[in-house]
């Protein structure tokens, strides 16, 4: 009988042990779910403004260029 309990304990603790990995795992695919989304966000906007940049005319063509150092 002593054998089953301890065979109990040990299962027991073997359950535990998992779903504490479980949770821990858990928790790291949220944060990086959580990290995935921002970047995508990000990568959109850069998109955007990649796309903003092209179809109008830049700032700098519009500046009238400076003379040269010497005249």
């Amino acid at each position: 009988m002593n054998t089953i309990e301890n065979r109990l304990t040990e299962l027991e603790a073997k359950v535990a042990f998992q779903d504490e990995t479980i949770e821990i795992l858990n928790d790291e695919l949220k944060a990086h779910q959580q990290l995935l989304a921002k970047m995508k966000r990000q990568t959109e906007l850069l998109a955007e403004k990649v796309k903003e940049s092209q179809s109008s005319p830049s700032l700098m063509s519009q500046m009238p260029e400076p003379p040269p150092p010497h005249y």
